[in-house]
């Protein structure tokens, strides 16, 4: 019997900017962080992700050895890439994110109001968050988890 993979849907935004397998790797870590990914789960397949993307297999294959070479997941030969482990307390920030979602959701709804497109909107949240946080960037995503016009909220849809 076949694993099931779990509800991630890989968006990929070709004028971003950012490596195709990147966004992968952003998005995977941005499901886990929000409890979209749990351990146990099974990352859609190459194919799958081909399928619905149009990308190339080898892409997706970089990014699911780089998901592997952090500690994140884990390749089961003629299984499929399981989740290992979670990122920043997923379990914490789901329980906890419900206002602050609302908030930013409320924010987000202004942001379109006042005629700021997506990309505008997510350039000014990441110059918040580096303001905010810092602009280290320790874990490879620009301290904001994404390249900034990535869309974020996207792979949880």
């Amino acid at each position: 019997m076949a694993a099931e993979s779990a509800a991630v849907e890989f968006r990929i935004d070709r004028r971003s900017g950012v490596a195709t397998y990147l966004q992968i790797v952003q998005q995977t870590k941005q499901a886990l962080r929000l409890g979209v990914l749990e351990p146990g789960d099974r990352l859609p397949t190459a194919r799958e992700v081909v399928e619905a993307t149009a990308i190339n297999p080898n892409t997706v294959l970089k990014a699911y050895r780089e998901l592997e070479r952090e500690g994140l997941v884990e390749a089961r030969r003629g299984l499929g890439t399981f989740v290992r482990r979670t990122l920043g307390g997923a379990a914490d920030a789901a329980a906890a994110d419900g206002p602050l979602r609302g908030e930013l959701a409320d924010w987000a709804r202004r942001a379109r109001a006042a005629g700021l497109e997506k990309d505008d909107v997510g350039a000014l949240f990441t110059a918040v968050l580096d303001s905010t946080f810092g602009t280290d960037d320790t874990n490879g995503t620009n301290g904001a988890g994404t390249a900034g016009r990535s869309h974020r909220g996207d792979q949880e849809r």
